[in-house]
């Protein structure tokens, strides 16, 4: 298979080490895994993010490491035994999620 650019600029996003942001934290507030920012005044709380349970322990286990998409991918695949292409389309969307509300740092 011939390498596109397409493909290669693909491949390349599923390698880039992300960390999620420090200030951020998760905390249950009436039974729902909610991320808060602590240390900004004047937050908008109409975006507020709830985790579901795989969310929460994805973000469990990568808070405090560099990862990237593959990474996820595969931690998914180790965990729940799912195939591949399953794997790195929810990790995609879970670190997709987390980049669109601004939680990851590069």
């Amino acid at each position: 298979m011939a390498l596109t650019a397409q493909n290669h600029k693909a491949r390349c996003a599923t390698l880039i080490k992300m960390k999620i942001k420090q200030n951020f934290k998760v905390r249950n507030i009436a039974g729902e895994n909610i991320v808060v920012n602590f240390g900004q005044l004047n937050v908008d709380m109409t975006r507020v993010i709830a985790l579901n349970d795989t969310a929460l322990e994805l973000w469990n286990y990568f808070r405090e490491r560099d990862f990237s998409k593959e990474d996820v991918a595969q931690y998914l695949q180790n965990e729940y035994e799912i195939a591949a292409e399953q794997a790195t389309g929810d990790a995609a969307r879970w670190v997709d999620a987390l980049a669109g509300a601004k939680l990851l740092e590069e």
